[in-house]
Formats: C-alpha cells, sequence, structure tokens
C-alpha cells in the first residue's frame, strides 16, 4: 500500500504536494445523527488512525474495526519525550516500520501489548485521551489477511492483544486470520484476485467484510439494498482540517446519506482508508467498491470517509500514525483526529 515507502520518504524534506481536486464541494450537512453511538474502521494506516481515534473519543466511540493494522500507540518511540521535532519522528518511523508492519523487533518485545495499555492509561489520566474504561465496552473487529507482508499478522494479533490487556472482553473481539488476503480491504465480489497486494488495495475473497464488521460492531443487521439509493456527498473538509500542509488532510471528503438518514437518527460510522488509498490516489474506488452504502441505506447509518493529501512528509496520504503532523498525534489534539471529532458533531446538529 506504499505504506512501508510512505515512512521511509517521511524523514525527508516537508515540501507540500497540492492536490487535483476541482469539484464542487458545500458545507457537511447537519443530520441530527446520534453522536454516542459513532463507529469506526480503517484499513492500514487507516487501521491505526482508527484505533487512535476510538482510544481519544472512547465516550463516543462504540466500536472498531482495525483491518490490518496493529496496535495503538505501537510506533511511539522509546525516546519519546527526550527528543524533539523532526529527530522524534524519525525515530518513531524506523520503529513503525521495524516493530509495527514487520515484526522484525519481536526479539526485542515490540509490539508490547501490556506496556501500550499502560501507556494508553497515563495518557487518559494526564486527559489527552478519554478514560480507557470506555473502551472495555467496546465491540472490537480485527482482520489479517495470510498473504499480507505489509503489515504481518503478527503485528494484528498484538492489537487484538492491546484491547484484552485493556479489559475489552473475549467475546467483544472477533479476529478474522483465516482468509488468504494481501494487505487489502476485503469484498465478496469487488477487487483483485484475494491475494493482492496493490492499488486500489481492494480484493475479491467471497467474504463481505463490511457485513462481518458491522454485525460484530453494531449487532444484528438488516440485509443490504439490492442497489445504493442514498446520496454520496462532498464536502468542504478545509474547515476543519485546517491547513493542508501541515494537518495532511485533503480540501474535500465524502459523506454518504441514506435517504431515510435525512431527518435524523442515524448512528455514523466513519472508514478511514489507508495509503495510497484516497481520492487523491485511487479516485473513489475505496468509497464506492468497498460496500458500505448499501448496508448503511438499511441500518440507519451514515458513513463518513474522510480523506488524506499527499505531502512531501507524507507523500502517500497515510494517516498519522507515527507522527507526522506533530508530537500530539496519538491524543484528543491530534489535527486530524480534532478534524473528524468536528466533523462528527456537524453531523450530529439538527437539520
Amino acid at each position: 500500500m506504499g505504506f512501508r515507502g510512505s515512512i521511509v520518504l517521511a524523514v525527508a524534506a516537508c515540501v507540500a504536494l497540492a492536490a487535483c481536486s476541482g469539484e464542487e464541494t458545500g458545507a457537511l450537512p447537519p443530520l441530527g445523527t446520534v453522536l454516542d453511538q459513532t463507529t469506526v474502521s480503517g484499513i492500514s494506516s487507516g487501521a491505526y488512525m482508527a484505533g487512535q481515534f476510538q482510544m481519544a473519543h472512547a465516550k463516543i466511540v462504540t466500536g472498531a474495526a482495525i483491518i490490518a493494522g496493529g496496535p495503538y500507540g505501537c510506533a511511539e518511540s522509546a525516546f519519546s519525550g527526550m527528543v524533539f521535532g523532526p529527530f522524534e519522528t524519525v525515530l518513531n518511523a524506523k520503529k513503525a516500520i521495524s516493530g509495527c508492519m514487520q515484526n522484525s523487533m519481536a526479539a526485542w518485545g515490540v509490539p508490547n501489548p501490556e506496556l501500550l495499555a499502560d501507556k494508553a492509561r497515563e495518557r487518559a489520566a494526564d486527559g489527552a485521551i478519554d478514560p480507557v474504561e470506555n473502551v472495555i465496552s467496546d465491540r472490537v473487529y480485527l482482520f489479517s489477511g495470510t498473504n499480507d507482508r505489509t503489515v504481518y499478522p503478527a503485528i494484528v494479533a498484538s492489537a487484538a492483544e492491546f484491547y484484552r490487556r485493556l479489559g475489552v472482553p473475549e467475546a467483544s473481539i472477533r479476529f478474522v486470520s483465516d482468509l488468504p488476503a494481501g494487505h487489502a480491504f476485503v469484498t465478496e465480489t469487488q477487487g483483485a484476485t484475494c491475494s493482492t497486494s496493490e492499488k486500489p488495495y481492494i480484493v475479491d475473497c467471497d467474504y463481505d467484510q463490511v457485513k462481518d464488521l458491522l454485525t460484530h460492531l453494531l449487532g444484528a443487521v438488516a440485509p443490504p439494498s439490492q442497489s445504493v439509493s442514498g446520496q454520496y456527498v462532498a464536502f468542504d473538509q478545509g474547515a476543519y482540517g485546517g491547513d493542508r500542509s501541515t494537518s495532511g488532510m485533503a480540501d474535500t471528503g465524502i459523506v454518504y446519506i441514506p435517504e431515510q438518514c435525512r431527518g435524523g437518527g442515524c448512528r455514523v460510522h466513519v472508514a478511514y482508508h489507508g495509503c495510497a488509498q484516497n481520492r487523491e490516489t485511487i479516485g473513489d474506488a475505496f468509497v464506492e467498491q468497498t460496500g458500505f452504502a448499501r448496508w448503511a441505506d438499511t441500518n440507519k447509518l451514515v458513513v463518513l470517509f474522510p480523506q488524506t493529501v499527499a505531502t512531501g512528509s507524507n507523500p502517500h496520504g497515510c494517516w498519522d500514525w507515527w507522527g507526522y503532523t506533530g508530537r500530539d498525534f496519538l491524543t484528543r489534539d491530534a489535527p486530524q483526529i480534532r478534524a473528524v471529532a468536528a466533523m462528527l458533531e456537524r453531523l450530529s446538529e439538527k437539520p
């Protein structure tokens, strides 16, 4: 997913790369959604961001799906707080590659789910994230393909153990690890051959990943619509993400709105794309081919697809899980976490 290369290049110069949107966008519409029943999912860097958002805003998140990603805080260097600025980012990036993707630091106890859970509790005690007690009642779905050589299955397994160490009951954790998928989002009918790990990182494994993750996170779900009947709305992310050169957020985001959600009362699911999987790179493939919309149509679910942009410090448009936006990247004050939280607040306003 350009994942490893992204982090290698992220330690180079930070020259912003212009996006190529040009489409008409408006304001994110208020829909009267139910803020404290938010669920999140993500693949690759998006999986890390889903976990980070869940921890930062545990009071409003009730479930998270971690697809080809590791435990919260995995990339933070042991020297964090001792060195600052670019040097800290470089150390985080090196650990991210070796210890949170390739699993080549296992002999040194990296990742260490117990230590990461303790650090999460410390951040919560400092008020940087919500109390971890709010995570214990969450439902957690995790996925790793047996042919994934970008984020190794052992790394995803350590994410499952992280949640156990936090106190999430085993019955609330679903870990799917027996499909021959590559590093990709899995579908029942869309995408490349199951074992593929290349753009747009959507593969056909005869498995409806959206159905499985939503069923686990939400409980029983109604069958999907035969065809998409709602509306994909492009909106101005600039009102939430700020300066794209420092936040890494694109100018435009997408929200899918089922017709029945125009009047309020729907939940929101946030779907984070992976590296080199944003609209700037692959168009609307992640937004439309993953299958969220048909399930949203029949389950009163608004789906938010926030978008990153490629920059000199993040050339493949990854979500920030190693600190390229600053040392607050794991907290409620992280630019990307703050932006998505503001989007959710807006959606929850009365129409």
